[in-house]
């Protein structure tokens, strides 16, 4: 099968999967019980691709003063904290990464 082809499938039954919950939820009203655990879903996700950039960036654990991914990226962190703003958090943690890879 061609990779294209797999790709169309896999992204039509991503769109259908998608599609029919909107199809049957749409006009519902969602319990709370279920809406503040979806809250969560999306930080969660975003924790699942960042941590592991920082804590192995070379697919080795490296929690030390050397990784300076994991410097840059608790510096983002307090700038998420201070600023609570995804571009100065970004910014910041990107800006950090290259002045420590300047320096050391």
């Amino acid at each position: 099968m061609s990779p294209w082809l797999i790709v169309v499938f896999v992204g039509l039954g991503t769109y259908l999967t998608r599609r029919s919950f909107i199809g049957i939820l749409g006009d519902r009203e969602i319990p709370t019980y279920v809406e503040r655990p979806l809250r969560l879903v999306a930080p969660a996700v975003l924790a699942a691709i960042a941590i592991p950039g920082l804590v192995a960036p070379g697919g080795e654990v490296s929690i030390s003063f050397d990784n300076l991914r994991l410097l840059a990226g608790v510096i983002a962190i307090v700038a998420a904290w201070k600023t609570r703003s995804i571009g100065w958090t970004i910014g910041v943690g990107m800006v950090s990464l290259w002045i420590l890879d300047w320096l050391l």
